[in-house]
């Protein structure tokens, strides 16, 4: 950040590390503001634990030698977080309207407290009351058993939700008759799950945790892992301390990828002696990744070819090639006629620096590729997922160890939670496991993801909206039209730990049902119960909270949607209370219905868990006689041209948040303490526009072509900064408002969040 001349409050520069003495001080600050003392130590020595609970943050791999802290910065905010000693009680309620609560900021909702009972809003007050859970779960029953078609009701999933709970969710919905799963993979992810089956053959990463200790690069695309997976840089760091090159490639530059004082070793606190981590740092223009891969690529065929002509070998992996891929002419053909200054114009970057990363590229025999939603989140989200793996295919670096491709997710359990059926797109293989194991057909038809569910809430095709977890109301672009169409619902239920903004929308029936965090003792007619999860590297294993539940009417996710299932099918093919009295029986369940889960309740029982099959992972490209497929990528970016005197506006989140959650109001790292209403700016656009740093400015969507274009954000404040010409960056949520509902890559539906033409003026 270039601002020694202005100051703005709460901005200003931080020249620390990622980790270090700040991390500590603010894992103190979330402890003490949060849980009581002994509270605190029980939660946190059993994070990440054999015998403990899962992160509810996210979703990297464990290691399988844990230490006694097996959890980061943001992982104990998370666990403070849930385990709170604040209550949102029916006391808290009586004393506020909905319509005053949603003056509220989304920190302060949350911050409330744990929801303590189970809650029905009323018109007439326009306040939550008590209410019973026989109740609750009746007129729930009731309000879906009244519309004219299962296809009205909509049903969210969020990725905290276990396995076990997800499983028994997606069974009770496809028995009412729909496939009506909006989830939030449809928003981060669902690019991976579709782009990757039409390369690879399987919708997942395809590395494990212990292929990182022995790749010769690491390429890092659109992801901060000092702030949205932590535990990630002490791999990075020891990826690092190996002497292997990190490449780097980000529109911002973030400090856990430059570099990283571990607070897991004492020598390095003591002396606060930084690893550092990338080698290279490539600052992409927003949306230029295609770019920079069709670049690379280029490099690679053209120096292919060269050596082949002077009699070499080559840098293709040949054998390869022609034993596992198809499509490479096409591919070839493709990079052959990009032009090198298209290149570089949209890339943002120097030819000679693209074949710099080329180079590293080419000389490593194991490459590792990570990418976030950075790469995903573009209208041409699933093209860059297909161009990583086009680039891996390349030189064979897919299904051998030390080399592959790591999409890295976000949410706990967000992949497991597709693994046990949560899509809109079943398949016959999920029918028949289902019809075979509890005896009942559903239709094959697809339903709708997220961007489909909130469009047909705001037609009116859709009545009524089930949340297993999330705030789908703010997570969604334009929140407006989303706040709008949820009022018209006859039915909201959201299941939930705290309060959030979702829950203040008043459509004709609300609940609000309590649930179990992760870190709480789960008990049912057998005894304590384990659900398990799924990370990043398709490790599933069991999770066991040990804390005192929140309120003695809490119900677990599973036990919620198990009665919610009995008053909704009241002729149901299941015996819902009987799954639910021991979990076991659920991963029986899963494991009749998916086969890969085999000797399920035997392995969760293994300290570490086990891993489910990737078939790229051993080279089983879909079955046999399948292979793996170069795709092309038409043109260099999917996403539409920016047009003269619009920037290109990327959001991100801050280093206080998870997903929608707002920790606290401070993003250390890019400086800003305090306030979430800032705009990050290279300084000589602002200049450009005749503007400064610490200016108040408005900030308009101009999306070509979107007929919902035109959304303003109003006085927030510039911030010059360190981010590409012709480039802007924003806090998600606050940005979402400049996304427009119908810009989404239209192979995924995933939302445009990573790229909006916006137009920046001086606030009228």
């Amino acid at each position: 950040m270039s601002n020694d001349d202005v100051q703005i409050p709460g901005v200003q520069d931080y020249d620390g590390p990622a980790g270090g003495w700040g991390a500590l001080r603010a894992v103190a600050k979330a402890l003490k503001d949060q849980m009581g003392v002994g509270r605190e130590t029980s939660a946190l020595r059993r994070v990440n634990q054999p015998l403990g609970f899962d992160c509810p943050g996210c979703a990297w791999p464990d290691p399988k030698d844990t230490s006694s802290f097996e959890f980061c910065e943001n992982g104990a905010k998370a666990v403070s977080w849930e385990a709170t000693t604040k209550r949102a009680t029916p006391d808290f309620f009586a004393r506020h309207t909905l319509a005053e609560l949603w003056k509220w900021s989304d920190h302060q909702l949350e911050d409330v407290g744990r929801l303590t009972h189970p809650m029905v809003y009323d018109h007439a007050s326009d306040r939550y009351v008590e209410i019973s859970w026989d109740d609750a779960f009746a007129r729930i029953g009731t309000a879906l058993r009244a519309l004219p078609h299962p296809d009205m009701a909509e049903f969210y999933t969020s990725g905290r939700a276990s396995n076990e709970a997800a499983f028994l969710y997606q069974l009770m919905v496809r028995e009412y008759g729909t496939n009506n799963f909006p989830d939030c993979s449809n928003m981060c992810h669902e690019a991976t799950s579709v782009g990757l089956p039409q390369s690879i053959g399987v919708g997942k990463g395809t590395v494990t945790l212990e292929d990182f200790d022995h790749c010769d690069a690491l390429f890092s695309f659109g992801h901060n892992p000092g702030t949205n997976h932590p535990r990630m840089l002490t791999t990075l760091r020891a990826i690092a301390k190996r002497g292997v090159p990190i490449i780097a490639v980000n529109p911002l530059k973030e400090r856990g990828l430059e570099r990283f004082v571990s607070p897991q070793h004492p020598a390095e606190m003591l002396t606060n002696h930084a690893t550092q981590i990338a080698q290279t740092y490539y600052q992409v223009k927003v949306g230029g990744d295609a770019a920079l891969l069709k670049g690379m690529m280029k490099w690679l065929f053209d120096t292919d070819a060269a050596e082949i002509a002077a009699g070499g070998i080559g840098l293709l992996d040949r054998a390869f090639i022609e034993q596992h891929t198809d499509g490479l002419d096409a591919l070839r053909a493709d990079i052959e006629a990009t032009r090198w200054d298209d290149i570089v114009r949209v890339s943002g970057l120097s030819r000679a620096d693209i074949e710099a990363a080329a180079q590293v590229y080419a000389k490593a025999e194991r490459v590792i590729i990570c990418y976030g939603m950075g790469m995903t989140q573009h209208q041409g989200g699933t093209h860059n997922v297909q161009l990583m793996a086009d680039l891996l295919l390349l030189r064979g670096n897919i299904g051998k160890p030390g080399a592959g491709i790591a999409p890295i997710r976000g949410h706990s359990n967000v992949q497991g939670d597709r693994t046990v059926g949560i899509t809109e797109k079943p398949n016959q293989a999920l029918a028949d496991g289902i019809r075979n194991t509890y005896g009942f057909e559903f239709p094959l038809t697809h339903g709708h993801d997220a961007v489909e569910a909130l469009r047909a809430i705001r037609d009116g095709r859709s009545k009524a909206l089930v949340s297993l977890g999330g705030n789908l109301a703010v997570a969604m672009p334009d929140p407006q039209a989303c706040f709008a169409a949820m009022r018209t619902l006859d039915l909201a239920v959201h299941i939930a730990t705290k309060p959030n903004r979702s829950h203040l929308i008043p459509a004709k029936e609300v609940l609000l049902l309590p649930c179990l965090g992760r870190t709480e003792r789960d008990e049912q007619a057998s005894g304590l119960q384990s659900v398990t999860v799924e990370d990043s590297m398709s490790m599933v294993h069991a999770s066991q909270g040990g804390l005192t539940p929140a309120s003695e009417h809490l119900l677990s996710e599973p036990a919620i949607v198990a009665r919610m299932a009995i008053a909704l099918l009241p002729d149901s093919k299941v015996d819902w209370q009987h799954l639910v009295d021991d979990y076991d029986r659920i991963r029986d369940g899963i494991e009749a219905v998916f086969p890969i889960f085999k000797d399920y309740n035997q392995r969760i029982r293994v300290p570490g868990g086990f891993r489910l099959p990737v078939g790229a992972s051993t080279r089983d490209w879909g079955g046999p006689g399948a292979k793996a497929h170069f795709l092309v990528a038409p043109g260099l970016a999917e996403d539409a041209p920016t047009p003269a005197g619009l920037l290109t506006m990327t959001t991100l989140r801050a280093h206080d948040q998870y997903n929608t959650t707002i920790y606290g109001l401070d993003d250390r790292y890019r400086g800003v303490r305090g306030r979430r209403d800032v705009v990050f700016l290279n300084r000589d656009d602002l200049t450009a526009m005749g503007l400064e740093h610490g200016d108040a400015i408005d900030v308009a969507s101009r999306m070509p072509g979107i007929a919902d274009d035109g959304h303003t954000v109003r006085n927030f404040t510039a911030v010059a900064y360190d981010i590409p010409r012709g480039c802007a960056a924003m806090y998600y949520p606050e940005g979402n408002c400049l996304v427009p509902l119908d810009s989404h890559d239209p192979q995924s539906g995933t939302p445009t969040y990573k790229s909006v033409p916006v137009q920046v003026s001086r606030a009228a």
